[in-house]
């Protein structure tokens, strides 16, 4: 499926559900959220899917998940690529 934009301030879903995205992880600029407030403001489908965006980021945050520390990320990649050079021996 082919993006459309529909103009300078009006985007299609498609765009407006990726400036959505961007702007979960901080990652849209003033004129990214200008765009994206004109869609939600009459689009329901963008709405709803900016509603499930903000539940999953609220139930992330509220998740007491522990993350493996850098260290053990480090070891894992060293013996994935010791166990990938002893394969291609």
């Amino acid at each position: 499926m082919e993006k459309q934009k529909k103009g300078l301030l009006f985007v299609s879903c498609e765009e407006a559900q990726h400036i959505c995205d961007k702007a979960q992880y901080d990652e849209a600029s003033l004129f990214d959220k200008i765009k994206l407030n004109i869609r939600l403001s009459w689009c329901k489908v963008t709405r709803a899917y900016y509603k499930r965006n903000v539940k999953l980021t609220e139930k992330i945050k509220e998740s007491d998940v522990d993350c493996l520390t850098p260290e053990c990320k480090e070891n894992m990649k060293k013996e994935l690529n010791k166990a990938i050079q002893e394969q291609a021996s």
